[in-house]
């Protein structure tokens, strides 16, 4: 998709529940700063039962659509082409309508995932690990690849989710140490600890931050900051949020479907400023 015809473009965030996503925000903040008047965002509650009829729905002026869960693994079968690291992961979160009808999917939050890390000053560590499992631990795994050299522990509830992991860390060529749940709290020993889970899953662990604190990368924006979060940064951790991670996976989407490169600073402070509206 091109943006020098300006014939109508249309965009869209599909997921339940879309209520609380702050993806139309960013954005339209992108096509605001990019002079994109042609173009609109709008968020649309599909799950796996609804999706294959709305995707079948799209007619040519449809550029592209984002994917929240439960639907980044339920738009595989839809798609006619997919990048080689969104089938690393088995996650979709992208897709982007090309000139000939074709759907292509790809997957922004692994290269957001490290674009966040980067930004904060994180670019190597000796190991690492997730709390959780899922799309966005499999992604976080996949991000890791570029950014450890060491293992990689990854805490889990119940050995469903245990062979999961142990299956992603094979497939993605990382050395996965599964853990049980119940020592979470040891993960915050580790040079960076990713929290991959929604929003209270680990509020607990709030009250075993280590005095020699890594970074810390927990994926949840709102509501923001968390518990563990912010005992973090009192305790004068560095802290990456959810926020960074969606503005950067936004980014990289924006000009995946526009062909212009996604103006950074406006998203970032368009988001900022609708979580702060939220209270």
């Amino acid at each position: 998709m091109t943006t020098s015809d300006s014939s109508p473009c249309r965009a869209a965030v599909l997921g339940s529940p879309i209520r609380h996503s702050l993806s139309p925000v960013l954005h339209r903040a992108a096509y605001a700063e990019l002079g994109l008047t042609h173009w609109s965002y709008d968020a649309h509650e599909i799950d796996e039962g609804t999706l294959a009829d709305f995707v079948g729905r799209l007619d040519t002026s449809w550029a592209g659509l984002s994917l929240t869960m439960p639907l980044k693994r339920a738009i595989l079968p839809l798609l006619h082409e997919v990048s080689e690291v969104a089938r690393d992961v088995e996650a979709v979160n992208t897709v982007v309508f090309t000139a000939d009808g074709r759907r292509v999917g790809d997957n922004t939050d692994v290269p957001g995932l490290v674009a966040a890390l980067r930004e904060r000053g994180v670019s190597r560590v000796e190991s690492a690990a997730v709390l959780g499992a899922g799309a966005t631990a499999t992604s976080t795994l996949a991000a890791l690849r570029e950014v450890t050299d060491g293992p990689v522990r990854v805490y889990v509830r119940g050995e469903e989710r245990a062979r999961e992991m142990r299956g992603a860390g094979a497939r993605l060529g990382i050395d996965v140490e599964v853990r049980a749940w119940a020592d979470a709290a040891e993960a915050l020993r580790a040079p960076l600890v990713v929290a991959t889970t929604p929003k209270g899953a680990v509020d607990h662990l709030a009250l075993h931050v280590p005095a020699d604190l890594g970074v810390l990368f927990d994926v949840v924006y709102d509501p923001w900051p968390t518990a563990l979060a912010a005992a973090w940064a009192n305790a004068g951790g560095t802290v990456v949020s959810g926020l960074d991670l969606l503005v950067h996976q936004a980014v990289l989407q924006v000009g995946l479907m526009t062909g212009r490169p996604g103006p950074l600073a406006a998203m970032r402070a368009a988001g900022e400023a609708a979580l702060a509206g939220r209270g």
